[in-house]
């Protein structure tokens, strides 16, 4: 094992944690071969099979449980000293490392993009991921933060709300709702929903708003993708609830209407979330103020679009 990288090691740990080449390759942003000749080379580092497949699963070997346990630890160790030294080099020299839920990335982007601006050379290491999977990597240390609508209910994490979170009931512009005013609860039930999976945050989110009445909602499709969604909200195949930031695009090009529906938009708000115990890099705590101080703002423009923006002074 003398001449495993660590690379080799982060490979291999990503594909235990998730017995899956396909979709360890999918968090670490490689392809799935180069995934598999990493681990193909630690294997023959360690001069044993650390997996074995039975069918389509993937499982760790007996020799792969017990690698995987000191991988980890050499992680945790190079990462707190990834971290010490991050304090040394300030904001400038850091490098940021956030997650953020996938309705995040519709604006979040233009928001790192504005920090990057204020701190230059700072490093951006970005990723989007599902409720489950941001808190996973909370846990495992991952990601110095987190970013989310639904904060952790533990005592581990310190979350801080910093910028609204409207969610709207949406519609093809020729939906005979459309342009109607206070549509009750017993009307728009009738409508058959599109909605996100059970368990994702838009779906929690969706509970939250309808509360027990979710149950009397015609769901007619459940998808797991919030573009799939909307491009069937478009061909009119029905309604949908879905985070407003994500369909500015639509809004502005009138692809898309938001109903009038009463108790709607559902207003929740962004958090930004951190293990309480956690020692913030600079970079990190700067990022963290930053969004404190002025995400609110810069959600809301980014929210309202550029032709919005154009048409106010004119108002």
């Amino acid at each position: 094992m003398r001449n495993a990288t660590l690379r080799q090691l982060k490979v291999f740990e990503a594909v235990a944690r998730h017995l899956s080449f396909s979709r360890a390759a999918e968090e670490l942003h490689l392809t799935q071969p180069a995934v598999s000749a990493q681990v193909r080379a630690l294997q023959g580092h360690a001069g044993v099979p650390l997996f074995e497949q039975l069918g389509k699963k993937v499982y760790l070997t007996a020799a792969g449980e017990q690698l995987v346990v000191s991988s980890r630890a050499i992680l945790e160790r190079v990462q707190e000293a990834e971290e010490a030294m991050a304090h040394y080099k300030g904001v400038s020299g850091g490098q940021l490392n956030v997650s953020v839920i996938s309705a995040g990335d519709y604006f979040f982007p233009r928001l790192l993009v504005d920090f990057a601006q204020r701190h230059a050379g700072v490093t951006l290491n970005f990723g989007v991921c599902n409720r489950e999977e941001l808190l996973a990597q909370l846990e495992a240390n991952r990601t110095d933060l987190a970013v989310m609508v639904r904060p952790p209910e533990n005592a581990d994490t310190l979350a801080e709300p910093f910028a609204p979170h409207p969610y709207v009931i949406v519609a093809a512009p020729s939906h005979p709702l459309a342009g109607r005013k206070r549509i009750p609860f017993s009307r728009i039930a009738r409508e058959p929903f599109i909605v996100r999976e059970k368990g994702s945050d838009t779906w929690n989110s969706m509970k939250e708003g309808f509360g027990e009445r979710i149950a009397d909602l015609n769901i007619a499709m459940e998808i797991k993708s919030t573009e799939t969604i909307k491009q069937a909200v478009i061909a009119g195949m029905g309604v949908s609830f879905l985070s407003a930031h994500t369909i500015s695009r639509e809004l502005r090009t009138h692809a898309i209407t938001v109903l009038d529906v009463q108790g709607f938009p559902l207003m929740l708000n962004w958090f930004v979330v951190h293990r309480r115990t956690k020692r913030l890099p600079p970079v990190a705590q700067a990022f963290k103020n930053f969004l404190l101080a002025d995400g609110a703002r810069l959600v809301t423009r980014a929210l309202e679009g550029p032709s919005r923006k154009r048409a106010a002074p004119a108002a």
